[in-house]
């Protein structure tokens, strides 16, 4: 009897990803759930935040430091130009929400390429390193962080192809659920952050732009759709979802039954 779902298929993938979707969203309401999903809620923090320091830096500003929050929030503290633009304002705040599904993108796209499935994972486990010494100050951060950056190293060393491939669209993904997962914060025009109230992101997107935040909330939501479902459309394309076979030696004769 042929297997419903031959191995390395596209469908054997897009299985696996939706499976690793309804874990990770149905590990909360398990016992020890939470404690389960923790570190995936602080890496999502960490694409958040370091999404605004970024784009802070992009634009000629400096950021100064990172703080995540043992309840999963953060802020990414950063030094503007009492000058600055709107436009550069609202593109620092619309940096969080994006910066998950855009690095999200770019590790789904990596994952079509074997050859860059360990570089980009030794890449995000150096990411995550370099930012705990430069930019995070905070004791969860300190701790948590090193430890996803580490498992990342150890699964860009060590495992198996298919595996290597799989944590990267599964990373790709998890940074595209985060946007649902603070699905009311970006439609929320204030949160309580740390104890303070403050304006979320599209709340500052608001008053830089006037359009109301559930306009800029909506948008956001847009932009990482088209670019995840069109990062996850290139990259398990049926010609791009199996391993390439690896040429056998000069020395080594190949035989094959005909069906």
């Amino acid at each position: 009897m042929e297997p419903l779902v031959q191995p390395g298929s596209q469908a054997e993938q897009v299985g696996r990803l939706i499976l690793a979707a309804i874990v990770v969203l149905a590990l909360p309401a398990f016992p020890f759930g939470n404690y389960v999903i923790y570190p995936f809620m602080i890496l999502t923090t960490w694409f958040h935040e370091m999404g605004h320091g970024m784009t802070a830096l992009l634009l000629g500003q400096d950021f100064e430091r990172l703080h995540i929050l043992a309840d999963g929030s953060g802020v990414a503290l950063s030094r503007v130009s009492a000058d600055l633009s709107p436009f550069a304002r609202a593109a620092i705040a619309a940096g969080g929400p994006l910066a998950p599904c855009a690095l999200g993108s770019l590790m789904i796209l990596a994952s079509a390429h074997e050859r860059l499935w360990r570089p980009a994972l030794w890449a995000m486990s150096a990411a995550i390193f370099a930012s705990v010494i430069v930019y995070v100050r905070s004791p969860v951060g300190f701790f948590v962080l090193p430890l996803v950056g580490a498992a990342l190293a150890l699964i860009a060393w060590r495992a198996p192809g298919n595996a290597a491939r799989f944590t990267l669209q599964f990373l790709g993904v998890l940074g595209a659920m985060s946007m649902l997962r603070d699905f009311d914060y970006l439609f929320s025009e204030q949160a309580v952050i740390g104890g303070k109230r403050m304006l979320s992101d599209t709340g500052q997107m608001e008053a830089a732009l006037w359009l109301p935040h559930w306009v800029w909330g909506a948008a956001l939501l847009v932009i990482c759709a088209v670019m995840v479902g069109g990062s996850l459309k290139y990259a398990l394309a049926e010609g791009r979802a199996r391993l390439r076979r690896k040429k056998p030696p000069a020395n080594v004769v190949q035989f094959r039954r005909r069906k």
